[in-house]
Protein backbone atom coordinates (compact mmCIF):
# COMPACT_ATOMS: atom_id res chain seq x y z
CA UNK A 1 0.00 0.00 0.00
CA UNK A 2 1.23 3.47 -0.91
CA UNK A 3 0.39 5.32 2.31
CA UNK A 4 0.70 8.87 0.93
CA UNK A 5 -1.45 8.04 -2.09
CA UNK A 6 -4.12 6.47 0.13
CA UNK A 7 -4.12 9.52 2.41
CA UNK A 8 -4.45 11.76 -0.65
CA UNK A 9 -7.48 9.75 -1.78
CA UNK A 10 -9.03 10.12 1.67
CA UNK A 11 -8.57 13.90 1.58
CA UNK A 12 -10.08 14.04 -1.92
CA UNK A 13 -13.09 12.02 -0.76
CA UNK A 14 -13.60 14.40 2.16
CA UNK A 15 -13.41 17.43 -0.15
CA UNK A 16 -15.68 16.10 -2.92
CA UNK A 17 -18.01 13.99 -0.70
CA UNK A 18 -18.55 11.68 -3.66
CA UNK A 19 -16.58 8.55 -4.60
CA UNK A 20 -16.67 9.03 -8.38
CA UNK A 21 -15.74 12.74 -8.26
CA UNK A 22 -12.93 12.06 -5.77
CA UNK A 23 -11.56 9.32 -8.03
CA UNK A 24 -11.75 11.62 -11.05
CA UNK A 25 -9.89 14.36 -9.14
CA UNK A 26 -7.15 11.84 -8.29
CA UNK A 27 -7.00 10.51 -11.88
CA UNK A 28 -7.82 6.95 -10.87
CA UNK A 29 -10.83 4.68 -11.18
CA UNK A 30 -13.48 4.53 -8.48
CA UNK A 31 -12.70 0.85 -7.65
CA UNK A 32 -9.02 1.78 -7.23
CA UNK A 33 -9.93 4.56 -4.80
CA UNK A 34 -12.27 2.29 -2.82
CA UNK A 35 -9.63 -0.46 -2.63
CA UNK A 36 -6.98 2.00 -1.41
CA UNK A 37 -9.29 3.23 1.34
CA UNK A 38 -10.10 -0.33 2.42
CA UNK A 39 -6.36 -1.04 2.55
CA UNK A 40 -5.95 2.05 4.75
CA UNK A 41 -8.68 0.78 7.06
CA UNK A 42 -6.96 -2.61 7.24
CA UNK A 43 -3.64 -0.92 8.02
CA UNK A 44 -5.09 0.87 11.07
CA UNK A 45 -7.65 -1.76 11.99
CA UNK A 46 -10.57 0.69 12.02
CA UNK A 47 -13.48 1.77 9.85
CA UNK A 48 -12.71 5.14 8.25
CA UNK A 49 -15.54 5.64 5.76
CA UNK A 50 -19.24 5.22 6.49
CA UNK A 51 -20.50 3.30 3.51
CA UNK A 52 -23.95 3.14 1.95
CA UNK A 53 -25.13 3.52 -1.63
CA UNK A 54 -23.65 7.02 -1.54
CA UNK A 55 -20.93 8.70 0.50
CA UNK A 56 -22.21 9.01 4.08
CA UNK A 57 -19.23 10.75 5.71
CA UNK A 58 -16.34 9.60 7.88
CA UNK A 59 -16.45 7.80 11.20
CA UNK A 60 -15.05 9.63 14.27
CA UNK A 61 -11.89 7.57 13.85
CA UNK A 62 -11.87 8.50 10.16
CA UNK A 63 -11.97 12.19 11.05
CA UNK A 64 -8.84 11.74 13.17
CA UNK A 65 -7.09 9.95 10.30
CA UNK A 66 -8.19 12.74 7.95
CA UNK A 67 -6.68 15.44 10.20
CA UNK A 68 -3.37 13.57 10.28
CA UNK A 69 -3.54 13.01 6.52
CA UNK A 70 -3.97 16.73 5.89
CA UNK A 71 -0.97 17.58 8.06
CA UNK A 72 1.21 14.88 6.48
CA UNK A 73 0.33 15.92 2.92
CA UNK A 74 1.01 19.55 3.82
CA UNK A 75 4.47 18.65 5.16
CA UNK A 76 5.11 16.52 2.07
CA UNK A 77 4.20 19.46 -0.19
CA UNK A 78 6.49 21.78 1.78
CA UNK A 79 9.37 19.36 1.41
CA UNK A 80 8.75 18.84 -2.31
CA UNK A 81 8.65 22.59 -2.94
CA UNK A 82 11.81 23.11 -0.89
CA UNK A 83 13.70 20.41 -2.81
CA UNK A 84 12.65 21.64 -6.24
CA UNK A 85 12.75 25.39 -5.63
CA UNK A 86 15.23 28.12 -4.97
CA UNK A 87 14.48 31.42 -3.26
CA UNK A 88 14.55 33.13 -6.66
CA UNK A 89 12.57 30.45 -8.55
CA UNK A 90 9.88 28.75 -6.44
CA UNK A 91 8.09 25.78 -8.00
CA UNK A 92 4.65 24.49 -7.10
CA UNK A 93 0.93 25.12 -6.75
CA UNK A 94 -0.57 28.06 -4.82
CA UNK A 95 -4.12 27.23 -3.72
CA UNK A 96 -6.06 30.46 -3.28
CA UNK A 97 -9.59 30.62 -1.84
CA UNK A 98 -11.49 33.84 -2.58
CA UNK A 99 -14.87 35.25 -1.57
CA UNK A 100 -16.95 35.82 -4.74
CA UNK A 101 -16.91 39.61 -4.51
CA UNK A 102 -13.09 39.64 -4.46
CA UNK A 103 -12.56 37.25 -7.39
CA UNK A 104 -11.62 40.02 -9.88
CA UNK A 105 -8.83 41.27 -7.60
CA UNK A 106 -7.63 37.74 -6.86
CA UNK A 107 -7.50 36.94 -10.58
CA UNK A 108 -5.35 40.00 -11.20
CA UNK A 109 -3.08 39.02 -8.31
CA UNK A 110 -2.73 35.44 -9.60
CA UNK A 111 -1.88 36.69 -13.10
CA UNK A 112 0.79 39.05 -11.74
CA UNK A 113 2.26 36.28 -9.60
CA UNK A 114 2.41 33.76 -12.45
CA UNK A 115 4.04 36.32 -14.75
CA UNK A 116 6.66 37.13 -12.13
CA UNK A 117 7.20 33.50 -11.11
CA UNK A 118 6.54 31.11 -14.04
CA UNK A 119 7.22 28.11 -11.80
CA UNK A 120 4.12 28.85 -9.71
CA UNK A 121 0.72 27.52 -10.78
CA UNK A 122 -2.06 29.49 -9.03
CA UNK A 123 -5.32 27.58 -8.48
CA UNK A 124 -8.09 30.05 -7.65
CA UNK A 125 -11.41 28.92 -6.18
CA UNK A 126 -14.45 31.05 -5.41
CA UNK A 127 -15.57 30.06 -1.89
CA UNK A 128 -17.61 31.32 1.03
CA UNK A 129 -15.82 32.81 4.04
CA UNK A 130 -16.43 29.72 6.25
CA UNK A 131 -15.11 27.47 3.46
CA UNK A 132 -11.95 29.57 3.16
CA UNK A 133 -11.36 29.46 6.91
CA UNK A 134 -11.91 25.69 6.97
CA UNK A 135 -9.60 25.24 3.98
CA UNK A 136 -6.80 27.18 5.62
CA UNK A 137 -7.24 25.24 8.86
CA UNK A 138 -7.09 21.83 7.15
CA UNK A 139 -4.25 22.83 4.76
CA UNK A 140 -6.32 22.41 1.59
CA UNK A 141 -5.70 26.14 0.92
CA UNK A 142 -2.48 28.13 1.13
CA UNK A 143 -3.99 31.61 1.30
CA UNK A 144 -7.37 33.33 1.20
CA UNK A 145 -8.63 36.71 0.08
CA UNK A 146 -11.68 37.85 2.00
CA UNK A 147 -13.25 39.83 4.80
CA UNK A 148 -10.59 40.75 7.37
CA UNK A 149 -13.19 41.59 10.03
CA UNK A 150 -14.17 37.91 10.23
CA UNK A 151 -10.72 36.70 11.29
CA UNK A 152 -9.44 39.61 13.44
CA UNK A 153 -10.66 38.15 16.70
CA UNK A 154 -8.78 37.31 19.88
CA UNK A 155 -7.51 33.75 19.71
CA UNK A 156 -8.06 33.49 15.95
CA UNK A 157 -5.66 31.03 14.27
CA UNK A 158 -5.44 33.30 11.23
CA UNK A 159 -3.23 36.22 10.22
CA UNK A 160 -4.56 38.92 7.89
CA UNK A 161 -2.97 41.60 5.73
CA UNK A 162 -5.42 44.32 4.68
CA UNK A 163 -5.10 45.11 0.97
CA UNK A 164 -7.89 47.59 0.31
CA UNK A 165 -11.09 49.00 1.76
CA UNK A 166 -14.11 48.16 -0.32
CA UNK A 167 -16.81 50.76 -1.04
CA UNK A 168 -20.25 50.13 -2.47
CA UNK A 169 -22.19 51.26 -5.53
CA UNK A 170 -25.73 50.96 -6.79
CA UNK A 171 -25.48 49.36 -10.24
CA UNK A 172 -28.40 50.11 -12.55
CA UNK A 173 -29.31 50.58 -16.20
CA UNK A 174 -28.63 54.08 -17.47
CA UNK A 175 -31.65 56.43 -17.43
CA UNK A 176 -33.33 56.80 -20.83
CA UNK A 177 -32.16 60.37 -21.39
CA UNK A 178 -28.54 59.29 -21.02
CA UNK A 179 -29.11 56.33 -23.34
CA UNK A 180 -30.50 58.66 -26.05
CA UNK A 181 -27.40 60.83 -25.68
CA UNK A 182 -25.14 57.79 -26.11
CA UNK A 183 -27.05 56.65 -29.19
CA UNK A 184 -26.72 60.16 -30.71
CA UNK A 185 -22.98 60.10 -30.09
CA UNK A 186 -22.72 56.67 -31.71
CA UNK A 187 -24.69 57.84 -34.76
CA UNK A 188 -22.38 60.82 -35.16
CA UNK A 189 -19.33 58.62 -34.94
CA UNK A 190 -18.39 59.93 -31.49
CA UNK A 191 -18.15 56.98 -29.10
CA UNK A 192 -18.93 57.67 -25.43
CA UNK A 193 -15.83 57.78 -23.28
CA UNK A 194 -17.10 54.94 -21.08
CA UNK A 195 -19.95 52.49 -21.62
CA UNK A 196 -20.06 52.11 -17.85
CA UNK A 197 -20.82 55.55 -16.43
CA UNK A 198 -20.46 56.84 -12.89
CA UNK A 199 -23.37 58.87 -11.61
CA UNK A 200 -23.83 61.09 -8.57
CA UNK A 201 -23.84 59.62 -5.08
CA UNK A 202 -27.14 58.25 -3.84
CA UNK A 203 -28.28 57.16 -0.41
CA UNK A 204 -28.97 53.64 0.77
CA UNK A 205 -32.48 54.81 1.60
CA UNK A 206 -33.04 55.84 -2.03
CA UNK A 207 -31.53 52.58 -3.26
CA UNK A 208 -34.02 50.66 -1.13
CA UNK A 209 -36.89 52.06 -3.22
CA UNK A 210 -35.90 50.25 -6.44
CA UNK A 211 -36.23 46.52 -7.26
CA UNK A 212 -32.99 44.84 -6.17
CA UNK A 213 -31.14 41.68 -7.09
CA UNK A 214 -28.82 40.73 -4.20
CA UNK A 215 -26.57 37.86 -3.21
CA UNK A 216 -28.14 35.10 -1.13
CA UNK A 217 -28.25 35.50 2.68
CA UNK A 218 -25.42 33.06 3.46
CA UNK A 219 -22.91 35.31 1.65
CA UNK A 220 -21.02 37.68 3.96
CA UNK A 221 -21.35 40.50 1.41
CA UNK A 222 -25.13 40.24 1.81
CA UNK A 223 -24.87 40.72 5.59
CA UNK A 224 -22.88 43.94 4.99
CA UNK A 225 -25.48 45.20 2.52
CA UNK A 226 -28.42 44.28 4.79
CA UNK A 227 -26.75 46.05 7.73
CA UNK A 228 -26.26 49.23 5.67
CA UNK A 229 -29.91 49.27 4.57
CA UNK A 230 -30.99 48.69 8.17
CA UNK A 231 -28.76 51.52 9.41
CA UNK A 232 -30.37 53.79 6.82
CA UNK A 233 -33.77 52.82 8.22
CA UNK A 234 -34.79 51.03 5.02
CA UNK A 235 -34.46 47.24 5.27
CA UNK A 236 -35.13 45.61 1.91
CA UNK A 237 -36.59 42.42 0.48
CA UNK A 238 -34.88 41.77 -2.87
CA UNK A 239 -36.97 40.72 -5.86
CA UNK A 240 -34.23 38.24 -6.86
CA UNK A 241 -31.38 36.47 -5.06
CA UNK A 242 -28.40 34.57 -6.44
CA UNK A 243 -25.08 33.18 -5.19
CA UNK A 244 -23.49 33.92 -8.59
CA UNK A 245 -21.85 37.28 -9.31
CA UNK A 246 -22.25 36.70 -13.05
CA UNK A 247 -25.99 36.07 -12.66
CA UNK A 248 -26.31 39.21 -10.56
CA UNK A 249 -24.66 41.44 -13.18
CA UNK A 250 -26.60 39.83 -16.04
CA UNK A 251 -29.88 40.32 -14.18
CA UNK A 252 -29.18 44.05 -13.88
CA UNK A 253 -28.00 44.38 -17.49
CA UNK A 254 -30.90 42.47 -19.03
CA UNK A 255 -33.81 43.44 -16.78
CA UNK A 256 -35.30 46.21 -14.71
CA UNK A 257 -33.43 45.44 -11.47
CA UNK A 258 -30.55 47.19 -9.76
CA UNK A 259 -27.95 45.75 -7.39
CA UNK A 260 -25.33 46.71 -4.82
CA UNK A 261 -21.74 45.89 -5.79
CA UNK A 262 -18.34 46.63 -4.28
CA UNK A 263 -15.98 48.74 -6.36
CA UNK A 264 -13.83 45.77 -7.34
CA UNK A 265 -16.84 44.25 -9.14
CA UNK A 266 -18.09 47.39 -10.85
CA UNK A 267 -15.52 47.06 -13.66
CA UNK A 268 -16.74 43.50 -14.31
CA UNK A 269 -19.98 45.06 -15.59
CA UNK A 270 -18.12 46.88 -18.38
CA UNK A 271 -18.76 44.17 -20.99
CA UNK A 272 -22.43 43.99 -20.13
CA UNK A 273 -22.65 47.78 -20.34
CA UNK A 274 -21.36 47.66 -23.90
CA UNK A 275 -23.80 44.91 -24.91
CA UNK A 276 -26.94 46.25 -23.28
CA UNK A 277 -26.66 49.97 -23.99
CA UNK A 278 -24.97 51.15 -20.83
CA UNK A 279 -24.95 50.69 -17.09
CA UNK A 280 -24.43 53.28 -14.38
CA UNK A 281 -22.74 52.98 -10.98
CA UNK A 282 -23.80 55.35 -8.20
CA UNK A 283 -21.66 55.59 -5.04
CA UNK A 284 -23.75 54.75 -1.98
CA UNK A 285 -23.70 57.09 1.03
CA UNK A 286 -25.60 57.68 4.27
CA UNK A 287 -24.12 55.51 5.62
CA UNK A 288 -20.71 55.34 3.96
CA UNK A 289 -19.68 51.69 4.25
CA UNK A 290 -16.03 50.67 4.07
CA UNK A 291 -15.08 47.00 4.39
CA UNK A 292 -11.43 45.93 4.84
CA UNK A 293 -10.44 43.14 2.44
CA UNK A 294 -7.18 41.28 2.77
CA UNK A 295 -5.11 38.16 2.39
CA UNK A 296 -5.60 35.57 5.12
CA UNK A 297 -3.18 32.82 6.13
CA UNK A 298 -2.88 30.31 8.93
CA UNK A 299 -0.83 32.15 11.55
CA UNK A 300 1.27 29.30 12.93
CA UNK A 301 1.83 27.35 9.70
CA UNK A 302 5.25 27.37 8.05
CA UNK A 303 4.85 29.13 4.68
CA UNK A 304 5.90 27.21 1.61
CA UNK A 305 8.32 28.66 -0.95
CA UNK A 306 5.34 29.40 -3.19
CA UNK A 307 3.43 31.17 -0.42
CA UNK A 308 6.51 33.19 0.48
CA UNK A 309 6.68 34.39 -3.14
CA UNK A 310 2.99 35.32 -3.09
CA UNK A 311 3.35 37.28 0.14
CA UNK A 312 6.39 39.07 -1.28
CA UNK A 313 4.31 40.26 -4.25
CA UNK A 314 1.77 41.80 -1.86
CA UNK A 315 4.07 44.73 -1.08
CA UNK A 316 5.32 45.34 -4.61
CA UNK A 317 4.38 48.24 -6.89
CA UNK A 318 2.58 46.30 -9.69
CA UNK A 319 0.06 44.85 -7.23
CA UNK A 320 -0.40 48.12 -5.38
CA UNK A 321 -1.14 49.77 -8.74
CA UNK A 322 -3.81 47.15 -9.52
CA UNK A 323 -5.43 47.79 -6.15
CA UNK A 324 -5.48 51.53 -6.78
CA UNK A 325 -7.11 51.14 -10.20
CA UNK A 326 -9.69 48.45 -9.53
CA UNK A 327 -10.93 48.66 -5.93
CA UNK A 328 -12.29 51.00 -3.29
CA UNK A 329 -13.91 54.27 -4.35
CA UNK A 330 -12.63 53.99 -7.97
CA UNK A 331 -11.78 57.70 -7.91
CA UNK A 332 -8.00 57.33 -8.10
Amino acid sequence: MNLLASLRYLVALSEHRHFARAAQACHITQPALSNALRALEKEFGITIVQRSRTYAGLTPEGERVLASAQRMLHEHALLAQDLHSTLARPQGVLRLGVVPTAVPMAARFAALLQAAQPGIKPVLRSMSSPEIEAGLANFSLDIGLGFVERVKKRGSPFAAQVQYSEHYFLLRRKPRAEKRKSHTELASGKLPGKALAFGPATTWQAAAQVPLCLLTPEMHHRSIVDAAFAKAGSPVVPVMETNSILSLVLAVAAGQMSSVLPGSLVAVAQGQALEHGGLQALPLVEPTVSTPMGFITLAQAEPSRVLQAALALVGQAPWRAELARHSGTLTR
